[in-house]
């Protein structure tokens, strides 16, 4: 067959594959042209997710009877004034997306401008068009959607179930919305209004509206400027997180966007603070000049590409991570709430308890006095020296640790000790409060001003050995001699990966040299791992560095391979501290800035508010 041009209307269809996937993608196009319009109100409107009907209603500038005509022609716009592709200073301005919807769908435009006294109306349906007609509308715009598809059937086939496509129209409306808060926008379908998002005065504002107001507890405001880049936005407390990415919202320059690079610095600053598999929740609102970006790079205008993307990158990286740290070792409010609603006690004693409560009656005859049945010992065990300790105005600086606590073993000198708060002051508690017990050698529970805190010792020393490893490890770690070399057996494989990492691996702090065919002699260790349980480390460590290519660094790897070994220089759970120890470990914590959550990105602590737990017995309402 010879070569031929395609007819229009078959064109208008290949682009609206490309454009109108599903109804909201269309949709989305639709809302971006009415923000575009100096919107300040959009209405959008669903039946069947938006299968057989959508609307988009504005109160925008409006088109003339002649803007209509060319507004359904392909590549028709008023959004490049200079036709610059680099000066683009709207969300719209391919002039595909009316063509390619009254391509393969019955589509109705109605316009007035505020200087008209009348209105018009113009149809195209399954890419026939109709000449405009007079008809009655208010100022702005309303496009008209019904039965998506209708002139290519197949494609019919592909959308999903009602539901689904109502969740994704919401999705795009809560995207543009987040970026516009002096917008109101209002999402109806036949029975009722789903949702209004009114005009508030701030990005903050907004954002608490879409995503939530637990999302507004546990998140961190950035603001940050560099040369001619601007970040402004939210984002979450490494323990505040989700399972997938859908709840991180990107914007370059009023654009929500998907970027490579904007992702991958997102995970590069949360690195050692969550797990691999959680996503954090956040907002981020980027702005730079047009030259510097270029938007024109795929048909629904998701993806940009940037000039300098390594400078992007480094600046986000450091703007998240500079939030991140102001935000001190706070840990997400959710997680102590959530462990008081799965507290709730039942109406009556389960049928176990109530048997212990009937073959013990002495319980029954219990004093109101706690030291009635206390053993009298634990009141003096767990109490601290009464010296005052005041956090506003005594609170040591946070770079200068003051606690004796050891890396490896936990000890804390008699002369160090943490004061115990000062009952006629309430401002003498520190934020972790002072420790009162262990809990099953595991946990440690401390007393606040207004809350009681439980302290996972494990995960919370995990964190502060990941710190100071990675701080040792980039600048040449301090090393331990062993008096007696460890020799352990490895395969000869693993001992040829480790001999060829010799000089690296000296540097950050381990001397080991090969010892026979399949074995190595660990010679010396970072001093922060003295106490560790060398063989296990060496494997760890092995495998870490089994998983990057020859030409990757290991100095550019620290953080990894640190988040890997972290476990052995730290406390275990199961061992048993005293209330020095423990009050030094909670002294520590307070000067790390990351010590919310451990290298797994779990909670290390979680804070019982006082008023909650008295909601939880009935003192309170």
């Amino acid at each position: 067959m010879s070569i031929r041009l395609l007819p229009q209307n078959l064109i208008n269809q290949i682009a609206a594959g490309e454009v109108v996937e599903r109804p909201s993608s269309a949709l989305k196009e639709l809302i971006e042209n009415a923000v575009d319009a100096g919107a300040t109100r959009i209405d959008i409107k669903i039946q069947n997710g938006g299968k057989t009907f959508f609307s988009v209603t504005d109160n925008g500038k409006g088109m003339t009877k002649e803007e209509l005509s060319l507004a359904v022609e392909r590549h028709a716009t008023s959004k490049l004034p200079h036709d610059d592709l680099f000066e683009i200073n709207f969300l719209g301005f391919r002039g595909e997306a009316l063509p390619s919807i009254g391509s393969v769908a019955k589509l109705s435009i109605s316009s007035r401008t505020p200087d008209s006294a009348e209105a018009w109306n113009i149809k195209v349906e399954g890419g026939q068009k109709f000449p405009p007609m007079l008809t009655a509308h208010p100022i702005g715009t309303t496009v008209e959607v019904k039965e998506l598809f209708f002139a290519t059937p197949a494609r019919l086939k592909f959308l999903k179930s009602d539901q689904s496509e109502y969740l994704s129209v919401k999705e795009i409306i809560n995207r543009i919305a987040m970026a516009y808060p002096h917008i109101q926008f209002i999402l109806s379908d036949d029975k009722r209004q789903i949702l209004n998002y009114p005009i508030v005065p701030t990005l903050f504002d907004r954002v608490a509206q879409v995503i939530g107001k637990s999302f507004h507890e546990n998140a961190v405001p950035i603001n940050e400027v560099y040369e001619d880049m601007a970040l402004q936005g939210f984002v979450s407390l490494p323990t505040y997180t989700r399972s997938t990415g859908t709840e991180q919202y990107l914007f370059v320059n009023g654009r929500f966007i998907r970027d490579k690079i904007i992702i991958g610095a997102v995970r590069g600053a949360y690195q050692g603070l969550i797990g691999h598999d959680s996503y954090p929740v956040l907002a981020l609102f980027l702005k730079l000049s047009n030259e510097n970006v270029d938007v024109n790079v795929h048909p629904a205008k998701i993806e940009v590409r940037f000039k300098e993307s390594a400078k992007i990158r480094g600046f986000l990286v450091a703007a998240i991570r500079n939030a991140l740290a102001q935000s001190g070792f706070k840990t997400s409010s959710a997680i102590g709430i959530g462990a008081l609603e799965k507290s709730q006690p039942s109406s009556f004693p389960s049928p176990k308890h109530q048997r212990i409560f009937e073959n013990n009656r002495q319980m029954q005859m219990m004093s109101d006095s706690v030291s009635d049945v206390v053993p009298s010992q634990w009141a003096t065990d767990y109490t601290l020296p009464h010296i005052g300790y005041s956090v506003k105005k005594d609170m040591p600086d946070k770079t200068t640790p003051t606690s004796a606590f050891s890396e490896s073993q936990p000890n804390l000198n008699p002369n160090d000790s943490p004061p115990q708060e000062n009952k006629d002051q309430s401002e003498t508690f520190p934020p972790l409060g002072y420790a009162k017990a262990q809990l099953h050698k595991t946990y440690i529970v401390s007393q606040t001003l207004d809350s009681i805190i439980i302290t996972d010792q494990h995960a919370a020393h995990e964190r502060l050995t990941y710190e100071k490893l990675a701080q040792n490890m980039a600048n040449h770690a301090q090393t331990q001699l062993l008096l007696i070399p460890e020799v352990i057996a490895l395969s000869p494989d693993e001992t040829m990966i480790l001999n060829q990492r010799a000089n690296e691996l000296k540097d950050m702090g381990f001397v080991i040299d090969t010892f026979g065919r399949d074995c190595v002699a660990v010679r010396e260790i970072p001093a922060l791992l003295s106490q560790t349980d060398i063989q296990k480390l060496v494997q760890d460590l092995v495998d870490t560095i089994s998983e990057y290519d020859d030409t990757i660094l290991l100095k550019d790897k620290i953080k990894d391979i640190c988040a890997r070994i972290a476990c052995h220089g730290s406390v275990r759970a199961g061992r048993v501290l005293t209330i020095d120890e423990m009050n030094a470990l909670l002294r520590q914590m307070e000067h790390c800035s990351t010590a919310g959550q451990c290298i797994h990105g779990r909670p290390t602590y979680i804070e019982l508010k006082l008023n909650d737990i008295e909601r939880l017995f009935g003192r309170k309402k």
